[in-house]
C-alpha cells in the first residue's frame, strides 16, 4: 500500500539528497532560503517530465509549434501586463524575529526559530500588510540607473504574446493553435515551505492557444480535459487528483474562466497545473501600447480579430515532486521494508540497471557490453557491480529504475539474461538479441499498479 504516513515529506527530502535527486543551494556556506540545486538523479527526472510534456503538448500535434523566448525582456511588456504594478502579495513581517510572511498565507507559515508555532504563536507581533512586488528587479548595461531597469520573467506567457504575430507569419499557422515553451521564471515571493512545491527559481510548462472568440468554451473544456489525461496516463492516483473551478471572486479581470488540477499532498490539496481562459486581454494590451496590430486576419471571412487564449501552465520541479510524492511506496518483502518509487518508466530517471550477478567469470564483461548496447539505443542506464544482488535491486527500487537486468552463468552460455520489473518482482530470461524490444514494448505497456 502507499504510505500514509503523516511524516512522508521528511522521506522524500531525505530520499532526495541520500539518492542526489535534490541539494539545498550553497548548501556549504549555509543555503539560500527555497532555493534548490537537482543532482543528478533529479536532473534526469526534471528532462524526463519535459520531454514527456513537449511530446504530448507539441510533437505528436499538428496544430502546436514551440518557442524559447528570452528570460529578461523590454521593460515595457511588464509594464503593459500589468506585472508592474499589480503582482503583488500583501506582506507583514515578525517585529519580534524578522521574518515575513504572506498575510493571506499565515496559517501555512511557521516561525523560523520554533517551527511548531505559527506566526504571533511564538510571542512576536506582525507588523500591518503591505504591498511587495514579487518581480526579480535587474539592470541592463554597466551603469545603474532608473533607465537600465529591467526585471527576470515572472511567467513565461507574455514572451508568447510578444512573439505572436512572428510566429503566425513564419509558421504559416492560423487559429485555432497553440505556441508552448518549457523555461525558467522568477519570482521573489515568500513562500511556506513544503521543499520543492514553491520556489524563488523555477521552470514552466507553458502553452498559450488561440482560438476565435466563439470557439472559446469548446477549447477551454477540451484542454481541461486533456491536461488531466497526461497526468492519469503517467500513473498519477486518481483518487489524489481532482479539477477545481475558480470561484468568480478568484478570477482575474479579463478571464472568463481558470480550473486548477490539484493534488493531494502530504500538507494538503494544492495546485499542480492551472487551466486559464485569458480572453483577448494580452494581445490587445500589447497591441495597444506596442502600436503593432496583434490581431489575426481570417483569408476566409475577412475579418480581422484578437484570439482568444487558453492557457495550460505548469509547474516542471512540482510534476517532478508530484510524481515522487505519488510514487513512493513502502511495503514489506521477506521480513524487511522495500522503498521504492512507481514511476513511469517514461519519466525514470534511469530506466534499467545492469548487474552482473558475481564480480567473475566474465560476468562484469558481458554485462558491461548489454549496457553499452542499451545505452545506444537512449535508453538511460546505470552499471552496478557491488553488494549482493538484492541490495542492488533495492537500490534501484528506491530511486524508481522500473527494470533490472542480471548477467548470470548461464548467460554466457545461452546468451540469455534475467530482467527484473520493479513493481511486482517478477523475473523473466529474454534472449539478449530481443531485450532492447523487449524493454521498450514493456515501457509502452505499463500501467499503474493496482494498491494493495
Amino acid at each position: 500500500m502507499p504510505t500514509t504516513d503523516p511524516q512522508l515529506m521528511e522521506k522524500i527530502v531525505s530520499l532526495c539528497k541520500r539518492r542526489g535527486f535534490v541539494f539545498q543551494a550553497s548548501e556549504i556556506y549555509g543555503g539560500i532560503g527555497n532555493t534548490y540545486d537537482y543532482g543528478p538523479l533529479g536532473v534526469e527526472l526534471l528532462r524526463n517530465v519535459k520531454n514527456s510534456w513537449w511530446q504530448r503538448t507539441v510533437t505528436t500535434r499538428s496544430d502546436v509549434v514551440g518557442l524559447d523566448s528570452a528570460i529578461i525582456q523590454n521593460p515595457k511588456t511588464w509594464e503593459t501586463s500589468g506585472h508592474v504594478s499589480g503582482f503583488t502579495d500583501p506582506m507583514v513581517d515578525c517585529k519580534k524575529c524578522k521574518a515575513r510572511f504572506r498575510a493571506d498565507k499565515l496559517d501555512d507559515a511557521r516561525c523560523p526559530e520554533r517551527s511548531s508555532k505559527k506566526p504571533t504563536e511564538c510571542g512576536g507581533e506582525l507588523t500591518e500588510p503591505r504591498a511587495f512586488n514579487l518581480m526579480f528587479k535587474t539592470n541592463i548595461g554597466a551603469a545603474e540607473s532608473t533607465s537600465s531597469v529591467a526585471y527576470l520573467r515572472p511567467e513565461t506567457a507574455q514572451g508568447i504574446f510578444l512573439n505572436f504575430m512572428n510566429v503566425l507569419q513564419s509558421s504559416r499557422v492560423k487559429p485555432p493553435f497553440g505556441i508552448a515553451q518549457i523555461g525558467k521564471s522568477f519570482r521573489n515571493e515568500i513562500t511556506p515551505g513544503n521543499f520543492v512545491f514553491r520556489t524563488r527559481e523555477f521552470e514552466q510548462c507553458e502553452m498559450e492557444f488561440f482560438v476565435p472568440p466563439a470557439q472559446n468554451e469548446q477549447w477551454y473544456d477540451y484542454w481541461r480535459k486533456e491536461r488531466m489525461q497526461w497526468y492519469l496516463d503517467l500513473g498519477f492516483d486518481a483518487g489524489k487528483l481532482r479539477m477545481r473551478e475558480h470561484d468568480k471572486s478568484e478570477l482575474a479581470h479579463y478571464s472568463t474562466g481558470t480550473t486548477d488540477i490539484e493534488y493531494e499532498y502530504p500538507f494538503g490539496w494544492g495546485e499542480l497545473e492551472g487551466i486559464a481562459c485569458r480572453t483577448d486581454f494580452d494581445l490587445k494590451r500589447h497591441s495597444e501600447a506596442s502600436g503593432v496590430d496583434l490581431r489575426y486576419f481570417d483569408p476566409e471571412t475577412k475579418e480581422r480579430y484578437f484570439p482568444f487564449v487558453i492557457e495550460p501552465a505548469g509547474g516542471v520541479n512540482r510534476i517532478a515532486l508530484t510524481a515522487m510524492i505519488d510514487g513512493y511506496v513502502e511495503e514489506q518483502v521477506e521480513g524487511e521494508t522495500r522503498a521504492l518509487l512507481r514511476f513511469h518508466p517514461e519519466i525514470a530517471p534511469i530506466t534499467v540497471g545492469v548487474f552482473p550477478l558475481v564480480k567473475k567469470e566474465g560476468m562484469p564483461e558481458k554485462a558491461l557490453e548489454i549496457e553499452a548496447e542499451l545505452r545506444r539505443a537512449r535508453l538511460s542506464t546505470y552499471y552496478d557491480q557491488s553488494a549482493a544482488i538484492g541490495r542492488r535491486y533495492r537500490r534501484q527500487d528506491e530511486i524508481g529504475t522500473p527494470f533490472c537486468v542480471t548477467v548470470d552463468g548461464d548467460t554466457l552460455k545461452d546468451d540469455v539474461v534475467t530482467v527484473r520489473h520493479r513493481d511486482s518482482m517478477q523475473q523473466e530470461r529474454v534472449k539478449v538479441g530481443e531485450l532492447r524490444a523487449y524493454l521498450l514494448a514493456s515501457i509502452g505497456a505499463w500501467k499503474r499498479p493496482p494498491l494493495g
